[in-house]
């Protein structure tokens, strides 16, 4: 596969651009900073782009190791406000 082939989805960016092919990819990555490129994530996206052009990779790997690297800041909230729904321990109308 070469650079120029499009991701199925094309990854959004936080400042509203879009990466759509495995060369917008590539340029991306290759405008951060270096301390950036070296972390594990981003390192992880750049072996699964490289197989993907290569086409001994598929290219959802390469678009899930984007997409990881690039929230690999963010943490995941759960809301434990949330009403119980006590599923499962609701009566029969028979049994009450």
């Amino acid at each position: 596969m070469p650079w120029s082939d499009r991701f199925e989805d094309p990854i959004s960016l936080a400042d509203g651009r879009e990466l759509v092919s495995l060369s917008d990819a590539r340029a991306y990555i290759l405008k951060l900073k270096k301390a950036d490129q070296d972390s594990e994530a981003w390192q992880t996206a750049i072996e699964a782009l490289l197989m993907a052009a290569e086409g001994t990779g598929p290219m959802m790997h390469a678009r899930i190791g984007v997409l990881r690297a690039l929230n690999r800041n963010i943490e995941r909230m759960v809301n434990s406000s949330r009403k119980d729904t006590r599923w499962g321990k609701h009566k029969l109308a028979r049994d009450r």
